[in-house]
């Protein structure tokens, strides 16, 4: 299974459908950027944005509805929102539940896997910085000296069978993203940050390839692990890219691959997928 949001989480999603025999995601909903956040403002439903993302990596080849998800307007009152943001919306309005709305959803696009929103409400993302205190992803993203990440409402609920999914996983991804309002933003929410204390899984961090902007900014790779850490995130294994890592640097077993797309950018999902599954049967 893995955990996280953005673009990050997808890649991961994609990485095991190359070696696992069962997928789970568990998304952040925080987002209040872009098409999530005029949703979440006029609607009032948790952001649908990462994850339409993940439904789409995990969506079945031959279904004209999958290959939409990701299909944005260009013009008029519904510019610049993806089908697949208003498709979560709309059922969720239709049937009160954005559960059940993400499930009919992957049931449409034939997903292989199950997709749950990390929080079954919409919570507005806070952290302290050398600012003060932030309010919300957008902000986050643009600030520095993050520390003490956390959520409002302060304990929200994740659904159970998202926390009995962490326990019973053999192997739980975290990552790539931006640490703090992907990564983080997930991994920190109350019921997820004690089921991956007690869970008996393989814990997997996937460094990024590009750095941070703006928040983590400046950060190596092992300040992202220390940061987890700090914020109670326990890592049994890491995998990174050559030259990012030095075993020494961090309280995990560090795996050293070339996992990056030819774009030297993004992730290279079957790549990435080999890595993992060496880490699983290691």
């Amino acid at each position: 299974m893995a955990l996280g949001g953005g673009h990050g989480l997808a890649a991961s999603l994609r990485s095991a459908r190359c070696y696992a025999g069962e997928i789970v995601g568990i998304v952040s909903v925080a987002d209040d950027g872009g098409s999530s956040g005029r949703l979440r403002r006029e609607l009032g439903v948790p952001a649908p944005g990462d994850l339409r993302r993940c439904l789409s990596a995990l969506a079945g080849d031959n279904s004209l509805l999958a290959r939409s998800l990701e299909h944005s307007f260009d013009r008029g009152s519904l510019e610049g929102h993806p089908i697949g943001n208003l498709l979560i919306a709309g059922l969720t309005s239709a049937c009160g539940d954005f559960e059940t709305a993400v499930r009919e959803v992957a049931r449409l696009v034939g997903a292989e896997g199950v997709i749950y929103p990390a929080t079954r409400e919409a919570v507005t993302l806070l952290a302290d910085s050398g600012e003060g205190r932030l309010c919300g992803q957008v902000t986050i993203e643009r600030g520095s000296n993050i520390r003490n990440v956390r959520f409002d409402p302060a304990n929200p609920k994740s659904p159970d069978a998202a926390i009995q999914a962490i326990i019973d996983a053999d192997q739980v991804v975290i990552g790539p993203g931006s640490l703090y309002t992907s990564v983080l933003a997930a991994a920190v929410v109350p019921a997820i940050r004690v089921a991956l204390l007690h869970t008996r899984a393989q814990r997997v961090f996937v460094a990024n390839i590009a750095n941070d902007r703006g928040h983590a900014l400046g950060f190596d790779r092992p300040e992202h692990v220390e940061t987890l850490r700090q914020h109670g995130i326990v890592m049994d294994a890491v995998v990174a890219l050559p030259g990012t890592f030095r075993v020494e640097e961090v309280d995990a077993h560090v795996v050293v691959a070339d996992v990056a797309h030819s774009d030297r950018y993004q992730h290279d999902p079957n790549k990435l997928g080999v890595a993992l599954d060496a880490l699983l049967s290691h």
